[in-house]
């Protein structure tokens, strides 16, 4: 899997829930890696693994053959690619940026063409699937590349996921994840109401998923990501509701100015952003705490086994 790129120096920036076990992926699978990321304890567990540990982003830069960012949103990405010591003025021609980041598409797009205008190239891999998919290296990428830069990365992605999907053109996978992260969200906001609703009538929740999983009103975050988040009274971020929010915004935002009603998820959207108030920093299924706090009842949760 990795003759294709032996020797070849990668720099990894943003070790946060998802970049860190990703970056663990590739330190164990023996590229040759350099990481930083501003929270020092984040970059620890890399010290065992012979993994090089930069001073700063520049420092990352130096000498990097293939750039991976997996930052929060898309100022931190620009400041990475267009600031005095990004990518776009320390880079090489011929460096490879391959950007993770769940961004605004047209910055991606406009990150795409500055960096090929000097000579280097882009690939944008918006990762699906959770943390715990990202530790286990079965992360989804959909991917937005020219095929012969696809091809020239594949190796690190086949590190970190088990599914490459090739969306089109670089700006076309974080388009594809901004539709995912869409549905998917206000999916959650919908999931929430009704298991409240349910527990308001005096439901168990442990029927409600019984049966709401084997009906049209399946969904994954039913199956598979409330019973072991919030319904197991885990609320800790795996995946941030702040997160959620944005994603939420970026592609209500999108639908506005493209002329696209989504009547369900800007109010999906309203519900997100105000849960975030009280929820902000607790995982996105912390929106069934705060559908409970409205309902006046305790949140449910799933008898315990």
């Amino acid at each position: 899997m990795m003759s294709d790129l032996d020797g070849t120096a990668i720099g990894f920036a943003g070790l946060g829930n998802m970049g860190q076990p990703m970056a663990l992926n590739l330190a164990e699978a023996g590229f040759r890696l350099t990481v930083f990321d501003p929270r020092a304890e984040r970059m620890e567990p890399f010290r065992d693994l012979g993994t090089t540990i930069a001073a700063s982003p520049a420092d990352l830069l130096s000498g990097a053959d293939i750039v991976v960012t997996m930052l929060p949103d898309t100022p931190d990405v620009e400041s990475v690619v267009t600031g005095p010591d990004g990518i776009a003025s320390l880079g090489r021609p011929g460096l490879v940026h391959l950007e993770m980041s769940t961004i605004i598409p047209s910055a991606s797009k406009r990150f795409a063409d500055l960096l090929e205008a000097r000579g280097m190239r882009f690939v944008d891999a918006a990762v699906g699937r959770s943390a715990l998919h990202a530790a286990r290296g079965e992360s989804l990428f959909m991917v937005g590349a020219h095929d012969a830069d696809l091809a020239l990365v594949r190796p690190l992605l086949e590190a970190m996921g088990d599914t490459i999907v090739h969306c089109g053109p670089p700006g076309s996978g974080i388009a594809m994840k901004i539709v995912n992260n869409f549905q998917g969200n206000v999916q959650a906001q919908v999931t929430a109401e009704a298991l409240v609703l349910g527990a308001r009538l005096g439901l168990t929740v442990d029927r409600m998923v019984e049966v709401m999983s084997g009906t049209l009103s399946v969904n994954g975050f039913l199956t598979g990501y409330y019973p072991v988040k919030a319904l197991a009274g885990d609320v800790e971020p795996g995946f941030a509701l702040r997160l959620a929010n944005k994603d939420l915004s970026i592609a209500v935002n999108l639908a506005a100015e493209l002329g696209v009603p989504v009547t369900a998820g800007a109010s999906a959207q309203a519900c997100v952003e105000a849960a975030c108030a009280e929820y902000g920093e607790k995982d996105v299924t912390a929106l069934l705490d705060a559908a409970a706090d409205g309902a006046g009842i305790l949140a449910p949760r799933m008898a315990k086994a």
